[in-house]
């Protein structure tokens, strides 16, 4: 019984898109390791680092409460500019192994290093204005990241299709307003343009491809040679032509996935190169409270935005996969890589923020406690804009976190003022459902700072932090060709901070 390529198309279309789709969308997410949880970042503001940002949206003098609480713009008597700049640097190392196919009978080893260092040395500037126009009024507004990583892997490392290079970066202008209610409260509200900017590289595995091939040959082969065997046993077919008719297909059968090895041997990776960027809108309201002369409260709310990211996508092939692609009996159901086009949805998490600030006239002392809402990132669902591409939905499950820090200044004179901070941070996924995108483990953060001013009008301040990062495990991440990477995470985070602030 003759069988062709063509009829082969139900069992290989399947694995084939599934390499296109999550090659897709992984670059359209895109999430990894920032300094707060997964790709969060709250870098923007020196002084606050300095104290592990404790009293963060408290933060008497700090301009950073345009974007971190605007109700707490109103202790700002003037109009201020507050320049920061960090530099985040981090480390993510790997340990482990990877298994094309595994639980499949063409299971076998990957090949390749640990990855070397994926980390990286970004720089985070922040700018925040602000000025009061009444009694009562202030105005602010601020330039920011609030959430961003970039990783890279050795390009033949053995993760290499679940990734080589991960970016993110979501830009933030905030426009704020407060009001002071009176002496003891006060409230306030931001309007947020987001711009999010998000690019993925990573090889595509053509040998699991072609091994998916085959497999559905050989099925194809043998649903063939039961039918050809239940023809027989019924007295359709002579036995003699039976079995004849059965060595062909099976010797047929052999053939066509002798020859599809032979154009995908292992090692044959192809590459995939998405961008994807969108803007979106968010807003913030906080509340600002001085029970006591030296005691403040402030509470903040900042929602969550949700990017339609547009994403378009380039793939570089094999000349063995080249050739498979020109068989016309083939061409059609299995996947080009050619440049194509998706949207994704995905959202940057709601974070609320509850600060307390003592004040004496030689030290302060503060702490915070803030939720972020990870639990948004349950799945990603991919829609392309080829119609005959399905729908993919990747899970993620992540689960909301919460940051906890306890910080404090010493006035050592009327200029210097010197500051430490200690913090503890959740991760938003275990090792059940960490990958090398994401390799984020719990987090302990060590921050001293010194803040110095030069005139009645002109301040610096520098602040440093260690970030001690939990081990992270990971149980099993599945790839796109099912290649399952397996092993740990050690990774460990510093920075270093600088900020100017002037008042006119």
């Amino acid at each position: 019984m003759h069988k062709s390529f063509r009829s082969l198309s139900s069992a290989t279309r399947p694995l084939a898109l599934a390499a296109l789709s999550v090659a897709v969308a992984g670059a359209l997410v895109a999430p990894d390791m920032a300094h707060a949880s997964a790709f969060q970042l709250k870098e923007n503001s020196t002084q606050g680092l300095g104290r592990a940002y404790a009293g963060s949206t408290t933060a008497g003098g700090d301009v950073s409460v345009v974007e971190n609480n605007p109700a707490a713009m109103s202790d700002l008597d003037g109009t201020f500019v507050q320049a920061d700049i960090t530099a985040v640097n981090f480390s993510a190392k790997f340990s482990g192994n990877s298994t094309a196919l595994a639980g499949t009978p063409y299971a076998y080893p990957i090949s390749g290093g640990n990855g070397g260092d994926a980390g990286t040395t970004l720089p985070v500037p922040a700018l925040a204005i602000a000025t009061k126009v009444s009694d009562r009024v202030n105005l602010g507004i601020a330039f920011d990241v609030p959430f961003g990583f970039q990783t890279e892997y050795d390009s033949n490392w053995v993760g290499r299709y679940d990734a080589i290079k991960t970016l993110l970066r979501s830009y933030d202008t905030t426009l704020s307003a407060s009001f002071k209610i009176n002496d003891q409260w006060s409230i306030g509200a931001s309007a947020i343009a987001e711009r999010t900017n998000a690019q993925l590289t990573n090889a595509i595995n053509f040998n699991a491809v072609g091994l998916g091939i085959q497999q559905g040959i050989g099925e194809k082969a043998a649903a063939a040679i039961a039918q050809i065997q239940a023809a027989a046993a019924a007295g359709q077919i002579p036995p003699a032509q039976a079995a004849a008719m059965a060595q062909a297909a099976a010797a047929q059968a052999q053939a066509a996935a002798a020859g599809v090895a032979a154009l995908t041997p292992q090692g044959s990776d192809g590459y995939a190169n998405v961008q994807g960027n969108n803007w979106a809108w968010g807003w913030q309201l906080g509340a600002y409270w001085k029970p006591t002369a030296n005691d403040r409260v402030a509470l903040d709310y900042r929602s969550r935005i949700t990017h339609d990211i547009d994403g378009t996508a380039n793939f570089t092939t094999t000349p063995g996969y080249d050739l498979l692609l020109q068989n016309p009996e083939l061409s059609g159901s299995i996947p080009a890589f050619q440049h194509t086009s998706g949207t994704a949805r995905l959202t940057n998490p709601a974070t609320a923020t509850l600060s307390y600030w003592h004040q004496e006239s030689r030290f302060g002392i503060g702490a915070d406690v803030s939720w972020t809402q990870w639990s948004v990132m349950r799945d990603l669902t991919l829609v392309y804009a080829n119609p005959t591409q399905p729908t993919t939905t990747l899970p993620f499950n992540w689960r909301d976190t919460y940051y906890v820090s306890v910080g404090g200044e010493y006035y050592a004179t009327d200029k210097l003022t010197l500051r430490a901070g200690v913090a503890i941070d959740q991760a938003p996924m275990s090792a059940d459902n960490r990958d090398p995108r994401v390799p984020d483990a719990a987090r302990h953060m060590a921050t001293f700072g010194i803040g110095y001013k030069a005139t009645e009008n002109f301040q610096i301040n520098a602040a440093y932090a260690h970030i001690f990062v939990s081990h992270g495990g990971m149980n099993g991440s599945v790839d796109s060709t099912g290649d399952i990477l397996t092993g740990s995470f050690d990774d460990y985070g510093n920075l270093l901070s600088l900020s100017a602030q002037y008042k006119f």
